[in-house]
């Protein structure tokens, strides 16, 4: 048979394709929430494993030819536990989910029943839609109650939050964020949970990579069940995954599959193991104690030109910026730092006076840059390239500028320079 390239078959896709290499290469990603796989990762994304139904789990397949992805699926679970410094023995996981909201789905769908109580962190504080926002299944299911941050301190108050837990008494409450940037104590949460009974779950999405690296305080003393994302600091493959007790694998697994899904993505399972297999080399660690690093003086340099940054810095990989004394939306300063060649995304800051869509600051994470191979010095120069842009933003000879020094920088260090 002869084999036709992408470009003949398909050259829309192919240009597609292209056009996103060159943004992933040219253009500088300041998103929290993102990261840049290794070509091995990748691999395993493409592989003949997108080829083959698989429900149910390893050795209770509903279909035949499964022994392969068993193998795949196998490697995964025993390196995500080994990943944690976790016992087999006691704990569990589930490297099903798609993504970290349907983790939450089944932590939820095997642990509570609909209308049972949640109290979760406010969107707006830093929380996640799946905390019991709203107008997501997590507020529709569920009667949901959310706890924020001190309004002077903008850092989670442990003992407001106790206190809306003995008012509500929530049959779950959870822990973790997707925009705070500072360490979250999970001890003292799940001494909450127990004085009013209540499960614990943490979501550890977004600093699942540095809990790895031992950069943050680990979770799993504390809670019922762990959930998180495989594509932020983890630095895999987009998806999810859950850690639970072995007291909650039977419920957690019925609830990954036939609960919420069918078939799994077994290629995606496949590079998840080797993602978990990268994140246990001792170079994992020196990544994210780099990530951190690169976060402190990201924020320390913003304060220096006068941003207000919330909490007053940052203990992990992100923070957000408070744009009003520079008479800026978020929304307007991502759209001007998008001309500049910089992505990053407008987020709400405590208390915000701005609606959702507008938001009055941003949100920074140091993920992606520092896979980039971004140190202090380069970091700097991305805060001067962002303040230069945020000032002079009505001069598009000056965003013309930024932009292509964001390139020349970005060429230095290119992200996929075999694909170039």
């Amino acid at each position: 048979m002869k084999i036709i390239s992408l470009a003949q078959h398909d050259p829309a896709i192919h240009q597609a394709l292209n056009n996103e290499l060159d943004r992933i290469e040219y253009t500088l990603d300041l998103i929290a929430s993102e990261n840049y796989t290794s070509l091995h990762v990748m691999q395993a994304t493409g592989s003949v494993m997108t080829n083959k139904y698989a429900e149910g789990y390893p050795a209770r397949r509903y279909y035949g030819g499964c022994e392969f992805v068993d193998t795949a699926e196998i490697l995964a679970q025993e390196r995500l536990l080994k990943l944690f410094d976790l016992d087999p023995e006691l704990y569990h996981a589930n490297v099903q989910p798609h993504s970290g909201a349907q983790a939450n789905m089944a932590a939820y769908f095997a642990i509570l029943q609909p209308g049972n109580t949640i109290l979760g962190m406010d969107l707006a504080a830093g929380g996640h839609l799946t905390h019991g926002y709203k107008i997501n299944y997590s507020g529709i299911f569920y009667k949901p109650f959310n706890y924020t941050v001190d309004q002077k301190t903008e850092c989670l108050d442990y003992g407001k939050i106790r206190e809306l837990a003995q008012e509500h008494k929530p049959n779950l409450i959870i822990a973790g964020a997707s925009a705070y940037s500072r360490i979250i104590d999970f001890k003292a949460f799940r001494t909450i949970a127990d004085e009013v009974n209540a499960k614990l779950l943490v979501d550890m999405a977004h600093i699942a990579g540095l809990i790895a690296a031992k950069q943050h305080p680990a979770p799993f003393e504390y809670a019922d069940i762990v959930t998180s994302t495989t594509h932020k600091t983890l630095r895999g493959p987009r998806g999810g995954i859950v850690i639970c007790k072995k007291e909650y694998a039977n419920a957690i697994d019925k609830a990954v599959m036939p609960g919420i899904q069918g078939g799994p993505l077994m290629h995606h399972i496949a590079a998840k193991a080797v993602a978990f297999k990268e994140a246990l080399d001792s170079s994992f660690t020196t990544y994210q104690k780099q990530v951190i690093e690169n976060a402190q003086v990201m924020a320390h340099a913003f304060n220096k030109r006068g941003y207000r940054v919330v909490s007053g810095g940052t203990d992990n990989h992100l923070m957000i910026i408070d744009l009003r004394s520079k008479g800026l939306t978020g929304k307007v300063a991502e759209t001007i730092l998008m001309q500049a060649g910089i992505t990053l995304n407008k987020n709400c800051i405590p208390f915000d006076p701005e609606k959702p869509m507008v938001t009055s600051g941003i949100r920074i994470g140091t993920p992606a840059v520092t896979t980039r191979g971004f140190k202090q010095q380069e970091i700097e120069q991305v805060v001067t390239l962002i303040d230069r842009a945020l000032t002079d933003y009505k001069n598009q000879t000056e965003l013309e500028a930024i932009r292509a020094a964001v390139k020349d920088l970005c060429i230095k260090f290119p992200v996929y320079p075999a694909l170039l």
